[in-house]
């Protein structure tokens, strides 16, 4: 396929194989391990002039499309295959207006979700991720009120218990439900810097340390 738009992101494996970038028309995307739970078609040499590798997958939307609702339209018009048995993914794609949806292919099927929630990690599917959050309904920002129990006072040991029960390890199910809560509450930024403050700060909670 022949570039329409510029982009620029971050490339692994090989220069072709864009992980996260965005456009010059504002449109990003990004893709996500999916193993277990996504699926493609079976490459057929008959239809290689349109196919794509899923690593190629956010190059080509990057490059030909400035809206979600264009590349939506579009992806029925490519088939889908992986590099390797391994390689399965699902994709983040968001607009300037903040509108994100999510790109699942399950079965050879392709699945696009409205993500108001506004992150995502790995595998399971985004639709799981959702039904998850409801686990976390008792979380809110601040201190939790103290109580008695018998004759006994409880009160918080520290600032922020109302989060208290936040899950804190490294896997994909835990790490989107601390984005998405910490999203949702972070005090919204005024300026381009404390834009990119607020997000470093809400990363760092998601980081996962090399050899753990």
């Amino acid at each position: 396929f022949t570039s329409k738009y510029g982009v620029v992101g971050l490339a692994v494996v090989q220069k072709e194989f864009i992980a996260e970038g965005i456009n010059e028309a504002g449109l990003s995307a990004g893709l996500f391990f999916f193993p277990q739970y996504g699926g493609y078609e079976q490459y057929d040499p008959a239809q290689s002039d349109r196919t794509l590798a899923d690593l190629q997958l956010v190059a080509w939307i990057l490059t030909q499309f400035s809206t979600i609702d264009q590349v939506k339209a579009a992806i029925a018009s490519v088939r889908v295959v992986g590099l390797e048995p391994s390689s399965v993914v699902h994709w983040r794609i968001g607009e300037p207006s903040g509108r994100q949806v999510v790109l699942e292919i399950v079965g050879g099927v392709p699945h696009f979700y409205e993500n108001e929630v506004g992150v995502l990690t790995n595998a399971p599917g985004f639709e799981w991720q959702l039904t998850n959050l409801n686990n976390y309904v008792n979380l809110y920002p601040g201190d939790a009120p103290v109580r008695r129990l018998d004759g006994v006072t409880l009160r918080p040991t520290g600032g922020n218990s109302g989060f208290l029960g936040l899950p804190g390890d490294a896997t994909p199910p835990s790490r989107f439900v601390r984005a998405a809560f910490l999203r949702h509450y972070i005090t919204p930024p005024k300026t381009g810097a404390e834009a990119i403050q607020a997000i470093d700060h809400i990363l760092n909670t998601v980081d996962i340390p090399l050899g753990i």
